[in-house]
C-alpha cells in the first residue's frame, strides 16, 4: 500500500501525492455497520503533480474535464465491507481511469467505399425485399 500506482511504464503516481478519507459506508453491515469507516475516497491532484508528464497532463486533464473538481480527481469506493479491499478497489479504479485518460488517441480513420459487388448484392436484396411485398399485396378486382 505505501508505494506508488504504476499507470504507464513511464509514470508512476507516488503514495505521497494521493489522500485517503475514510467515512461511513451505506448499506447492510452487521454489528459494525455504525463503527467502520470502511468507504474510501481516494484523491489525486491531477492538475498540479509534478509526476505527471507534460505530455500526458493535457491530454489527461482534456479527457477528464468532466470528473474533476479544481483539477482533483476523486473516486470512491464502497463496495467492500473491509476498508482494506475498498481502498485497493479505489487504487484499482484510479489507476484504469488514468490509463484510459492517457491513452494515445485511435488512429484515424481511412474512408473507404463499398465495392461494387457489394453495391449489387444490396440492390438485388432490395428488389427482392419489394417484389415479396409486392406479392403479398391484395388487390381490389
Amino acid at each position: 500500500m505505501d508505494d506508488g500506482l504504476r499507470v504507464t511504464d513511464r509514470w508512476v503516481v507516488p503514495a505521497g501525492e494521493l489522500r485517503e478519507r475514510f467515512s461511513r459506508s451505506s448499506g447492510p453491515g452487521g454489528q459494525g455497520v455504525n463503527t467502520a469507516d470502511s468507504r474510501v475516497e481516494l484523491s489525486f491532484d491531477l492538475g498540479s503533480s509534478p509526476s505527471v508528464p507534460a505530455s500526458l497532463r493535457a491530454r489527461a486533464l482534456e479527457r477528464l474535464a468532466n470528473r474533476l473538481v479544481d483539477g482533483v480527481l476523486t473516486i470512491a469506493a464502497s463496495e467492500h465491507r473491509a476498508q482494506l479491499a475498498n481502498r485497493e478497489a479505489a487504487r484499482e479504479r484510479l489507476v484504469a481511469l488514468l490509463r484510459e485518460a492517457v491513452a494515445p488517441p485511435p488512429p484515424p480513420r481511412r474512408p473507404t467505399r463499398p465495392s461494387r459487388r457489394a453495391k449489387e448484392r444490396r440492390l438485388a436484396e432490395k428488389k427482392r425485399q419489394s417484389q415479396r411485398k409486392r406479392d403479398r399485396r391484395v388487390d381490389g378486382d
